[in-house]
């Protein structure tokens, strides 16, 4: 079972598997009693398949489901409340969710056809969609993606979806930092499960996926959200809400002396075609035998760059991958791959804030 300040990680390109296996070390059956509702919440903002970096992947839901009902948990629903201006009832069909419902006679809670009431915390009023206060065991399984407001979505923003559509809108008129941070506060979430098989660089609706091949796992949504930011190249201070939730007592950002485990390598292989976007940004990239994860990481950190104004300052490449072990070119060398450079960023795979470091240190 899992501590609090624990993380998990394992990499590949099979979600389902990868979630089971992931599972089997957590062993969140443990403190899941047996008539227990479990709510599963995923993130389909829009409706569109995972592969565009959007929305969560049906598979990994699939995994956990049929993990929690091989333990005797079969009290499930899966609930979710898709943005201001789109249908849940589509989103669960384009995703896959409508499928993975028959299937598994798991039922769907849209949430946006929900009743809600109000709650009050540090003179903050958050309407709460009543379904969620019925739950005794609740799953988020978010995106690691990008948002062009906050800069990142994840663990604490996906509780968005818990909250009637007038209730968003009200979220975006007082700036969305707060009230995602207070949200948080008034909803307890018990497992973090995150999608970092293929999250957006910048826009929480998809289109310029990254494949990471990942799944991180973890019980304090905080710690999650930090460890989030930095795998996308972001501090934590360029993420308001996940200080501000810290300060309230929703957890911890102290990534330092964080539990962190990779309980493999990443072995996968790539399966997403790039966009153009990603392919603008792999003109700065030499790469031969690269992994996805690596690879992923170093796409985060020169979207960063460049958002940074540093991307045009640089007169060299950077060199991935693992056919550039024992090797020394006049560039970057990303990874521990490529550690027999001069100038290079450890890490197997390296987090793409400790790129961006490094760049602005040197440039």
């Amino acid at each position: 079972m899992l501590g609090k300040n624990a993380i998990r990680v394992i990499y590949g390109d099979n979600p389902k598997q990868m979630v089971k296996d992931l599972l089997e070390v957590i062993k969140p059956e443990e403190e899941i009693d047996k008539n227990s509702l479990i709510g599963i919440k995923p993130n389909l903002v829009v409706a569109k398949p995972s592969s565009s970096g959007a929305t969560t992947s049906p598979e990994i839901v699939e995994g956990l489901i049929e993990y929690l009902k091989s333990k005797g948990c079969n009290k499930i629903v899966i609930m979710e409340s898709s943005w201001v201006g789109g249908r849940t009832s589509k989103a669960f069909k384009v995703c896959g969710y409508e499928d993975l419902s028959k299937k598994y006679h798991v039922p769907l809670i849209d949430l946006q056809k929900d009743d809600y009431r109000a709650y009050e915390i540090n003179g903050l009023q958050i309407n709460i969609c009543d379904y969620v206060t019925k739950i005794d065991y609740l799953i988020n399984i978010p995106v690691l993606k990008g948002h062009c407001q906050t800069n990142v979505t994840c663990a604490l923003k996906n509780m968005k979806g818990c909250i009637p559509n007038s209730e968003k809108r009200k979220f975006h008129t007082l700036g969305l930092h707060k009230p995602i941070a207070y949200l948080n506060k008034l909803i307890k979430q018990d497992l973090v499960i995150v999608d970092g098989m293929n999250g957006d660089l910048n826009f929480e609706e998809g289109g310029n996926p990254v494949q990471m091949n990942r799944i991180i796992a973890g019980k304090d949504p905080v710690l999650i959200d930090a460890y989030a930011a930095h795998l996308m190249g972001f501090s934590i201070e360029e993420v308001p809400y996940i200080a501000m939730a810290e300060n309230i007592g929703v957890g911890t950002a102290d990534l330092v002396n964080a539990d962190i485990v990779e309980l493999n390598k990443d072995k996968g292989s790539r399966k997403i075609t790039p966009s153009r976007r990603v392919q603008q940004l792999s003109r700065y990239i030499v790469e031969d035998g690269a992994c996805s994860a690596c690879y992923g990481s170093l796409i985060y950190a020169l979207e960063r760059l460049d958002e940074k104004g540093l991307l045009n300052k640089l007169k060299e490449k950077f060199y991935i991958g693992q056919h550039f072990k024992n090797k020394r070119y006049d560039g970057f060398g990303i990874g521990i791959c490529a550690s027999g450079f001069d100038k290079y960023v450890k890490g197997c795979p390296p987090k793409a804030r400790d790129i961006v470091e490094y760049m602005e240190d040197f440039l």
